[in-house]
């Protein structure tokens, strides 16, 4: 098998996910700092394990909406997980949640041959709209500085709430709210603007954006060329299932505990259908968002299943290849197109979120 990886029994994150690409063995994702410390026992759940990936519902944090008070990122990220089985690159493992009571089925599977990871969650007995989504953390510490690109943007926005308080020894670079077309163009709170296609940046702050795409049909992606490891990471999504992007810039802007200012080089590529991170409350409430026609929440009935699927994959690179400009299906997989013309084309099973 070209891909291992593990779960947390707390919280259901991804965990030791490796990626054998030719004689090199890739671990895109950031685990953090202190978790396995001591330290780390005195947290939430969430934080106790943060690292990989997770599943979120309700994706992010906010006040208690009508009686439920989630935990942040939902128990879906801190409670724990029943593995029911593990063999053969697949896992299956399931929460039965108590502050909205139903069952959430989780599937994470690698096939032979490929070097990509296929997660359902699988959402049964639930009533009522609920944002959610993924919180993939990848490690540029780890794996050297990385070139950032997505979908078209149809819509993408700075935070239009505080991120961070600098009274607590929180700081951020960006312009609160501001609205913006390009990922390299993107205003900053001390004027000008910044170029989020590349990372680390912006060292001593956090950040965060969210991004709709406007060339999405029943399929997006977002994608990271590594070049000094040559390795690109991209993920894949149905809009209908998750309809945004948010993306954390986490660069030691956190000089409180745990976080401590050693939080550095980690990139969430974190795939929703929310209102930024700010919870269920948030994301139900009319929002900017909504009213430009994109959904921050997905209906879940108690007469019917809701299948949420996500595709993460690594693919080497070849030589000249420089940022992903686009990302289309063919007969078995799909095409990376370099913004210099080189290409590359990876197998993987595309009809998976379809």
């Amino acid at each position: 098998m070209n891909v291992t990886f593990d779960i947390t029994r707390i919280g259901g994150h991804l965990s030791t996910v490796k990626f054998r690409v030719g004689r090199q063995t890739v671990e895109p994702f950031s685990t953090a700092h202190w978790c396995d410390k001591p330290e780390a026992k005195q947290l939430i759940p969430l934080l106790r394990v943060l690292r990989g990936d997770f599943f979120c519902a309700p994706f992010g944090a906010g006040p208690a909406w009508r009686g439920e008070a989630h935990p942040p990122h939902g128990e879906s990220a801190n409670a724990t997980w029943k593995v029911n089985s593990s063999a053969g690159g697949r896992l299956v493992a399931t929460l039965r949640t108590r502050v909205r009571p139903g069952k959430i089925t989780k599937v994470i599977e690698a096939r032979a041959g490929e070097t990509n990871l296929y997660q359902t969650h699988l959402l049964e007995g639930f009533q009522g709209r609920m944002c959610l989504g993924h919180h993939a953390m990848l490690d540029f510490t780890r794996n050297g500085p990385g070139l950032i690109s997505t979908s078209k943007l149809r819509l993408a926005q700075v935070l239009p709430a505080p991120f961070e308080n600098p009274a607590q020894g929180g700081y951020c670079s960006l312009k609160e709210g501001a609205w913006f077309r390009h990922l390299d163009r993107v205003p900053m709170a001390n004027g000008g603007k910044t170029d989020l296609t590349r990372f680390p940046a912006r060292e001593g702050f956090e950040d965060l954006v969210m991004l709709h795409h406007k060339d999405a049909d029943d399929f997006a992606w977002a994608a990271v060329v590594f070049p000094d490891k040559k390795f690109v990471w991209f993920s894949l999504k149905n809009p209908a299932h998750l309809t945004s992007t948010v993306m954390w810039h986490s660069n030691g802007g956190r000089n409180y505990a745990p976080w401590n200012g050693r939080h550095r080089g980690v990139l969430g590529i974190e795939d929703v259908t929310a209102y930024f991170h700010l919870g269920l409350a948030a994301s139900l409430a009319d929002n900017p968002w909504k009213g430009k026609g994109v959904p921050t929440s997905v209906a879940l009935s108690q007469s019917r299943s809701t299948r949420i699927p996500y595709i993460m994959g690594i693919a080497p690179l070849p030589p000249g290849f420089g940022s992903v400009q686009s990302i289309q299906r063919t007969a078995t997989g799909i095409r990376l197109q370099s913004a210099g013309g080189a290409h590359l084309d990876h197998a993987v099973d595309t009809t998976f979120i379809q």
